[in-house]
């Protein structure tokens, strides 16, 4: 599951447990953006092309999230930069989203032309901007995430087996009786 970058080096447990927490909140993302799919074709949305949106956005999210999933199975960072923009832009669509949504119940349902009463169609859409709400903030912990996975296969191998070589410049440092330019 791309949980070494090669056979002989292995993982630390910090990598390990953000590697698994990582997943379960992509897991979680999954399960959050399907359910607002149905709860969105449960308002009856799809004739409309603001619910035809709504609905790509949540599909969208979903693909965030697998590729998320892809990337963090992957012993390299290639799928880094695609869960990037797609965690960023989904994340920025939902927050969008929740505020509309508890802003402006009544007139976004207006502009949905539902079918559902009127009553009913306020609760399925403020529970569809509460899940929206919940992906909002998981997609920004799935980006640290993601920075911090990023960061571990970097320092623990790069994805190649290599281990990560000191630069010149921080070895000089470190060897060197540099004291420094202010009185302590």
């Amino acid at each position: 599951m791309g949980l070494s970058t090669s056979s002989s080096t292995s993982i630390s447990r910090a990598h390990y447990n953000i590697h698994n927490l990582f997943l379960l909140c992509n897991y979680v993302l999954l399960g959050a953006a399907s359910s607002c799919i149905f709860l969105t074709l449960s308002l009856r949305l799809l004739p409309s092309v603001c619910g035809f949106f709504i609905i790509f956005l949540h599909a969208f999210t979903i693909a965030g999230a697998i590729s998320g999933c892809a990337m963090a199975s992957a012993a390299t960072g290639r799928w880094y930069g695609v869960h990037m923009v797609f965690t960023v832009l989904t994340a920025i669509f939902q927050g969008s989203l929740t505020v509309l949504v508890y802003t402006r119940t009544a007139n976004f349902l207006g502009e949905l032309k539902s079918y559902v009463r009127e009553e009913s169609g306020t609760v399925i859409l403020k529970l569809s901007g509460g899940l929206s709400g919940l992906i909002f903030c998981l997609e920004w912990i799935v980006l640290v995430l993601a920075f911090c996975l990023k960061y571990y296969l970097y320092v623990e191998g790069n994805g190649s087996g290599e281990d990560l070589k000191r630069s010149g410049k921080v070895q000089q440092f470190e060897d060197s009786k540099w004291a420094p330019p202010f009185p302590v």
